[in-house]
């Protein structure tokens, strides 16, 4: 005998969250990119952006809709098993909503590309178990957060191209989990880096095109995992003779500061992957060996008296 399973299928939508992203919809007008979403499919199964375990939503994915324009609905709180949030190339104003800290599950926060603005908010620090928080390419104003310091399992925090001012806050000196990449290049910061950080082994730190002064050299050491360093196109002034690299440096771009001294004989000894000291104050002969000499002699130039290969100045 034939039996016919009543079972709902093993990926059968959740009433409430079904409501909750018809609601998303609404919200925003019922846009093309959301033009899968119908009450008469499955949202686990059909609807575009969207995936779910156990029955429950854990990924809402909505991108590439320059249309696609509003706030980011308070709505996005129901989905309480959410774990990654992609709201990326649209034309989202306003800020991110405190019903964000329902979601306790949340992993990964991409917002880039959008029109987001104000002050990074505070609440944001209540999701601990946030891995990855990308908010670049916004409209972001106020200072870099303090407390991100405190969420435990930050791996990469990403904010290029926003409009924040300030110096990196001393409570970088101590992180109470994991120590996060920090992606801040091209925003309005400014300040001398503080001394604290030389206890923190970051892997990545790229401050690219804002207007920091004094020591960087903080960001190096011997001992340290630190695999990239960005710190061109700042105010940054400090003798690179006395610099002791970690053996991973693989990412140097020291270009157009005000740095001064001569060229570590150390550096012969890293595998470097990119490399650019040009638009600095830098004298001496640049040692041979290891991977110097095969970048281009355009990422040695402009130095006070540089020489050596690359350069065609001779020593």
């Amino acid at each position: 005998m034939l039996f016919i399973s009543s079972l709902p299928p093993s990926y059968s939508c959740n009433s409430k969250e079904e409501n909750t992203l018809l609601q998303i919809k609404k919200h925003f007008n019922n846009p093309d990119l959301l033009s899968t979403w119908s009450p008469a499919t499955d949202c686990c199964t059909s609807w575009t952006g969207i995936e779910c375990t156990n029955d429950r939503v854990t990924l809402l994915s909505m991108s590439k809709d320059k249309k696609l324009v509003g706030h980011i609905p308070d709505q996005i709180g129901d989905l309480l098993e959410l774990q990654s949030l992609e709201m990326s190339y649209l034309n989202l104003t306003g800020t991110i909503p405190r019903t964000i800290t329902k979601l306790k599950h949340l992993d990964l926060i991409f917002l880039t590309w959008n029109r987001l603005s104000g002050p990074i908010p505070e609440y944001i620090s209540e999701l601990k178990s946030v891995t990855f928080l990308d908010i670049s390419f916004n409209k972001f104003t106020g200072p870099i957060p303090g407390w991100l310091t405190q969420m435990p399992n930050l791996q990469t925090f990403q904010a290029d191209n926003n409009s924040l001012t300030g110096p990196i806050p001393n409570s970088f000196g101590s992180f109470v989990g994991n120590v996060p990449n920090l992606f801040l290049p091209y925003n309005k910061l400014s300040g001398k880096i503080p001394e604290s950080l030389s206890k923190i082994d970051f892997q990545a730190v790229v401050l690219t095109g804002n207007s920091f002064t004094g020591d960087g050299s903080m960001f190096f050491g011997g001992n340290k995992r630190t695999v990239q360093v960005d710190l061109s196109r700042n105010k940054f002034e400090f003798d690179l003779s006395k610099v002791k690299f970690g053996k991973s440096m693989a990412l140097l771009d020291l270009s157009h500061n005000r740095i001064f001294g001569k060229l570590p004989r150390e550096l012969t000894e890293l595998h470097l992957q990119r490399f650019n000291i040009s638009y600095n104050r830098l004298c001496g002969k640049i040692p041979r060996g290891g991977k110097l000499q095969t970048f281009k002699s355009y990422e040695f130039a402009h130095n006070r008296c540089l020489c050596g290969s690359p350069l065609k100045k001779a020593c």
